[in-house]
């Protein structure tokens, strides 16, 4: 007889703690937001009058997180500057990738050492997201199963995938595994670039250098370990300078 799964919640457990790590990735080139990054890292690329890593650090700041760990590569300098100028609650490290850009799951091994935590959260700088009814942050959380899960992503319909041209990432079962879309087929969620992390996905042989998390991925989906939950607000690709104008006209109109 197959046990019972119990499906994921909509919404989180009132008394939940987020994790208290974050990474947050902003190491990348920035090459599709040209020629805005010809000067400056995208992270530094201002939306709705804020630079999009602070968008960022904003909400995790306001969800818990007690410490980010932010990787750095083109134009670190500019980066690392701007994040040592905030004040708040929430410590900042830099994970310098200047001598190599590592990719994703790279730059993930080797901040490690930084995240303490497990499991801990990973946000892309260069998305942008507004809680809706539940904290985001919360709702992984509330939603975490160590039993089960290696890392649970946060994923927004495609339908509601603001100034996102793809088609789609994943499909999710009722109980919240994922699949990956097909070659050439359309999938109904989309990953937010935002995930919770066990360290157990770091486990067993890694590329050395440079590789993409979607190698972790890979072997989680076929564990029956890396599963999802659905974002409750508002999310944007920022990921080109036409995206700035869009993204701003609809948060004015939130």
């Amino acid at each position: 007889m197959n046990r019972y799964v119990k499906p994921l919640a909509l919404r989180p457990a009132p008394s939940v703690d987020v994790p208290e790590v974050a990474m947050v990735m902003a190491a990348g080139l920035g090459k599709r937001m040209r020629p805005l990054t010809a000067t400056r890292p995208k992270p530094l690329v201002e939306v709705a009058g804020k630079p999009l890593i602070d968008h960022a650090l904003d909400r995790l700041e306001a969800s818990g997180v007690k410490k980010a760990v932010v990787n750095v590569h083109y134009l670190a300098d500019a980066l690392e500057a701007h994040v040592a100028k905030r004040r708040g609650p929430m410590k900042i490290v830099i994970s310098d990738e200047r001598a190599q850009l590592l990719e994703t799951g790279g730059g993930l091994v080797k901040a490690l050492p930084e995240l303490g935590a497990d499991p801990f959260l990973s946000v892309n700088s260069d998305n942008l997201w507004v809680d809706g009814p539940v904290d985001s942050m919360k709702l992984l959380a509330s939603n975490w199963d160590d039993d089960r899960m290696d890392a649970l992503l946060l994923l927004v319909p495609l339908a509601r995938a603001n100034c996102h041209g793809g088609r789609g990432d994943f499909h999710m079962s009722p109980t919240g595994t994922l699949r990956r879309r097909r070659a050439n087929g359309v999938a109904p969620f989309v990953f937010t670039g935002i995930q919770m992390i066990s360290k157990r996905l770091f486990e067993g042989d890694l590329p050395d250098g440079p590789f993409s998390t979607n190698i972790l991925w890979d072997r989680a989906i076929e564990a029956g370990r890396l599963f999802g939950t659905v974002h409750q607000g508002l999310w944007f690709d920022v990921g080109q300078p036409q995206s700035i104008r869009r993204t701003e006209d609809i948060l004015a109109g939130a």
